[in-house]
């Protein structure tokens, strides 16, 4: 048991001990606890069971990975990525990136406008419309994305771009509506009050309250969209993705390893660069 002390306004000294007792749940919260727990563990050993997983293989896992890393990708080919063609290709996925996450954030924009429900010109219409758009760029993933606009517009950089811009909507819509639902109204129906329009209370009453969220979101989706960049090659969209398939059917282990640690490398710059402008943006409050 431990004492807590309350003080007068004004400091004028303690005023009331209240002691705070420390017991365990009695009752319906203790069994609503523990059958959470029952279920949660019954449906992980069904799931283990009915998927038929032998995690007797996990035990050795590690050793055989260790020999095969060994014997098939040690020494890493790394001339093979210091190579020019191949540093174009970094360079063509950090541009498909670059442009999928501004396209990405251009359309966020107006999208998170329509469908914030405090904010959206209409609940009944718009407000749905947003959200299940929104919603449906969020639920296909962007390999998913990319081999369907592959196999419409072909191989290239294009349906990379146009894959990373959908992926890129539905990451920051979400983020982006709810902190618009989260803004203080007051200033907003004061605006409304003195006859401002749409777009004078969007840039005067709702975007000062969001800038710095909106900015931190914005580097946030950079960040995830440059990692996804290195993926979606693989499925045709151009960049590092495709020297990494082309390398992968030809069973050049090598330089498989080279181009994944290139890869590792690459998105840790990016970490700690996303990382430093977060912390950069956050001292703006």
């Amino acid at each position: 048991m431990t004492t807590q002390t309350t003080h007068a306004p004004h400091g004028s000294g303690p005023v009331e001990t209240i002691p705070k007792r420390w017991s365990r749940c009695k009752g319906p919260e203790c069994l609503i606890s523990y059958l959470a727990w029952i279920i949660v563990f019954s449906v992980v050993v069904f799931s283990i069971e009915y998927l038929n997983i032998p995690l007797e293989r996990l035990f050795g896992m590690f050793g055989r990975m260790g020999e095969v890393l060994a014997d098939r990708y040690y020494p890493a080919d790394i001339d093979y990525i210091m190579d020019r063609d191949y540093l174009g290709y970094v360079i063509e996925t950090i541009q498909m990136a670059y442009l999928g996450a501004l396209f990405g954030l251009l359309i966020t924009v107006p999208l998170a406008w329509f469908a914030a429900y405090n904010m959206t010109p209409s609940r009944r219409l718009v407000y749905p419309v947003a959200r299940t758009f929104s919603m449906s760029c969020r639920a296909v993933h962007e390999t998913i994305w990319t081999i369907l606009f592959v196999s419409i517009l072909g191989f290239g950089m294009l349906p990379g771009v146009l894959a990373l811009t959908l992926f890129s909507v539905g990451f920051a819509a979400k983020l982006f509506a709810e902190e618009i639902e989260a803004i203080d109204m007051g200033p907003v129906e004061a605006m409304r009050a003195t006859g401002a329009n749409l777009f004078q209370v969007m840039v005067f009453g709702v975007f000062p309250q969001v800038r710095v969220a909106f900015t931190g979101i914005a580097i946030y989706t950079w960040d995830v969209a440059f990692r996804a960049a290195t993926v979606v090659g693989f499925f045709g969209a151009g960049g590092m993705g495709w020297y990494l398939k082309r390398n992968v059917m030809q069973i050049e282990t090598e330089r498989v390893a080279a181009i994944i640690l290139s890869i590792i490398v690459l998105v840790l710059i990016s970490e700690i660069l996303s990382a430093w402008a977060r912390n950069a943006v956050m001292k703006m409050k």
